[in-house]
Order: C-alpha cells, then structure tokens, then sequence
C-alpha cells in the first residue's frame, strides 16, 4: 500500500497520484507538483489515504509546496496568456490556409510551452504553422489533435436536460457508449434526442445501463405466458423503471390489460397450460384417424435404380474368370 493525494490539473480533467511528501495538503488546496511537462499548478481532489500498489503507474513523485501567491499570480498571468495567443493562432492558421479549427490553448505554470488544440477532418501539416508560432511565442509549440468529446469538454455547454454538459463538469474519461444501451432504456433512436453537442451518443447513457441489465434479467420478456393472481397471461409491455409488466389476462369472455409488480408475477410451471387461444388448433380423433381419400394422394414417380458394380479383389477375379472358361455357357454375372 501506498499513501498518495489525488491532484487534478483542470476542472474536468484527469486525476494524477503525489505523494504527499512533507506537505500532507487538504482537498481544494493549491498545489506545486512536478510531471512530465515540467513544473505544474493543480488543485489537490482529496486528501492522503492509501492505494495498493498495482493502482500506481509510473513512479509516485512527490508534493513540491502549497502555491504561494506569487504561484497564483503567475498562473493568472499564463490564463491571460493564452487568451491573447488564441487569436494569433487562428491568423496564423487562415494565412496557410490550414483545414483545421482551434479548440483551445494551454500555456505550462513555467512558460516553457504551449499546447494548440485543434480539430480537423484529417490530417493536417503543420509543421510552417508551428515555426511562426514558435518564433512569435518564443516558446516550445505544441500541436494536438483531438476529437469531437474533447472538443465538446473545451467548450462547454447546457445539455437537453438543462444542465452543464457532464463533460464540461465532472466527468473526467469517456466510457464507451452503444445504441444497443438506448434500445434497452426504451428511449427514442432519434441521434437528435439521444446526442450531446459532440454529435455522439450521450454520456449519460451510461449511468443507468447497470440498473436496467439487472432489472431486465429478473423481468420476462414480452410475449411470454406468465403466471399471475389472476391466472394465466401474455406479457405485452414491460416498465423497467418500477419494475412492473402489463399483461393481458381473461376476464370472462374478454381479455384485460393488468399491471403487475414483477414479485407478483412468476414463469409458467412444467405441466401448466398457456392462455387460451394461443395453442395450436387440434384436429378431432376421429378425423384425425380418417384416411385420406385416394385422389389427395399423389403418386411419387418411381425410377429404377441402377445396380451397383461389385468390386472384386484379385483372388475373386481370376476364380470368376477361371470358372468362366471351364463353362462357356456361363455368361457373366450381371
């Protein structure tokens, strides 16, 4: 087991491993770490505890210092920075004449680097647009593609549910995401109601999907005969949400739709019959036990087969042929 504090570098990005160090700092407070971009400014998510080793990649570096205020005001004066670089970048990518549309510009705590993020159909030489960025910057240039998802993150936004987009707030990796999921939330394949503004299939999809596989193993499908309090039924519609099914039941000579609590409901037993109507139709004994008139028969055509060759072994060849010419008669065996 090791002690680490969880540091995150930006709102809705990833959470790295320290070690506390001498500084043992509380959750929320400013942190000066060293990664592999150089010297960083992060917020620290939670306190010390303890992780098992496995959980640890890389090597487990340590807490340099809380963030004084000369740290914070160099880290306001980076965001300034990268606001001014924003525009000169997009002037720089309209003078080449690259496909490609900027995202969002990151500056390092030190100043020894510049992140470009940018979107872009396909690929994308840069390589002239970053010697005039470098050489107007006087910095390291970094440029990195990313997709649609980050891009929505970068951005920002409300989603259909009028709340910040999860990306946009909390949620740090993105988890695979199928239509296969809104199939089973019973929720409309319209792409512009189940999409985010990324144009893909929405986050939260997923924070459901566990429940609904549980809840569907326990629910019986629809069309199947089921036992209930009042006899013998048909499944016609499930609610996963309050976990109960509609079923059509006789009432008399009539059938009703009744809602049932899934606890109340059970599979049908070895032996039990299902509802009414829905066996085969049996013909009587007696008609079944009828023949068949003999005009309704039709008559198969019958074709003579023909006869096998018989293979013989050496031995039975030259007894056949020896016989043969002891009786000239004798024709061979057809």
């Amino acid at each position: 087991m090791a002690t680490v504090v969880c540091v995150r570098f930006s709102n809705t990005g990833k959470v790295y491993y320290f070690s506390p160090a001498e500084v043992w700092p509380e959750p929320g407070d400013k942190v000066i770490v060293e990664t592999v971009r150089g010297i960083e400014l992060g917020e620290t998510v939670t306190g010390a505890r303890e992780v098992s080793d496995d959980s640890i990649v890389g090597e487990l570096k340590p807490i340099i210092r809380r963030a004084t205020e000369s740290d914070l005001a160099t880290e306001r004066a980076n965001r300034k920075r990268e606001i001014e670089a924003f525009p000169i970048c997009e002037e720089k990518i309209r003078d080449h004449k690259l496909d490609m549309k900027l995202v969002n510009v990151e500056c390092t705590f030190d100043g020894s680097r510049m992140v470009f993020y940018f979107t872009s159909e396909g690929r994308v030489d840069f390589r002239e647009l970053v010697r005039d960025l470098a050489s107007a910057f006087h910095t390291r240039i970094e440029l990195r593609q990313i997709g649609a998802r980050d891009e929505a993150r970068f951005m920002g936004g409300l989603g259909v549910c009028g709340r910040e987009i999860c990306c946009g707030a909390f949620l740090s990796d993105f988890t695979p995401v199928s239509i296969k999921m809104a199939k089973e939330q019973n929720l409309s394949l319209n792409p512009t109601k189940i999409s985010g503004q990324c144009g893909r299939l929405m986050c939260c999809l997923k924070y459901e999907q566990d429940f609904y596989e549980e809840t569907l193993k326990k629910l019986p499908r629809v069309g199947k005969d089921i036992m209930t309090p009042d006899g013998v039924g048909v499944v016609t519609d499930i609610d996963v949400l309050h976990e109960t099914v509609k079923v059509r039941v006789q009432s008399g000579d009539d059938y009703e739709i009744r809602a049932y609590k899934v606890d109340d409901v059970r599979r049908l037993a070895p032996g039990e019959k299902p509802v009414k109507g829905r066996e085969e139709p049996q013909k009587p004994q007696e008609e079944a036990q009828k023949p068949e008139p003999e005009s309704k028969k039709e008559e198969k055509p019958r074709y003579p087969r023909p006869k096998k060759n018989k293979t013989m072994n050496t031995d039975e060849y030259i007894e056949r042929h020896s016989a043969q010419a002891q009786d000239p008669a004798e024709g061979p065996e057809a």
